[in-house]
């Protein structure tokens, strides 16, 4: 289904509850992982470049309940109940960009970060790198707009405009750059 307006997920889907081993201890509704503190849960960020080497970016639909309108990196999201990671991984390229990739696992790890009173993300996140197999077509349900950028652009707007990204989009790209060179290296250039 290639409808770039389509609604792909809700306040009242079922997300994975884990342990900080990331173990399955449960399941609870979106809203309820995302409200308050949060509650640790499963999710997974996908960094996807293009043949020259630069990183896609993505600017979060301005509906979003956090970090509407923040740019962050190419796919982010959450399995649902009862999908792996890879089910998940290949539903939500298709739901946000209509496109498929074949992605490289990097690391993993969590994070808490409270967005003001809408709530916060407290995730466990699996961290992919890949290309796209095809052309990217973003749904403006998940998306407001998206751009491709070199690591060296990206490092100057992250010293200039820090607020314009998602907190963990900052922290992701830091780890991979300080510990993941050689995979990255693979994908981006400098």
């Amino acid at each position: 289904m290639n409808d770039q307006h389509r609604v792909v997920s809700s306040e009242s889907e079922e997300l994975i509850l884990v342990d900080r081993d990331d173990n399955e201890i449960g399941f609870a509704a979106k809203a309820d992982a995302h409200n308050g503190a949060g509650i640790l849960h499963r999710a997974f960020s996908l960094f996807l470049f293009n043949d020259a080497g630069e990183l896609l970016l993505q600017q979060r639909a301005r509906s979003k309940r956090l970090w509407g309108g923040y740019w962050s990196n190419s796919c982010c999201s959450h399995p649902r109940r009862g999908e792996t990671l890879e089910v998940a991984t290949t539903r939500r390229l298709l739901d946000e960009l209509n496109c498929q990739a074949e992605l490289e696992y990097v690391y993993r790890f969590c994070y808490a970060a409270k967005f003001g009173d809408l709530g916060s993300e407290n995730e466990f996140c699996h961290v992919f790198l890949g290309r796209p197999s095809d052309e990217i077509q973003p749904n403006e349900s998940e998306i407001a707009g998206v751009r491709y950028v070199s690591a060296s652009a990206l490092a100057e707007e992250f010293e200039q405009q820090p607020d314009r990204f998602t907190p963990w989009f900052k922290q992701e790209w830091r780890e991979l750059n300080r510990n993941y060179a050689g995979q990255l290296a693979r994908y981006c250039t400098p």
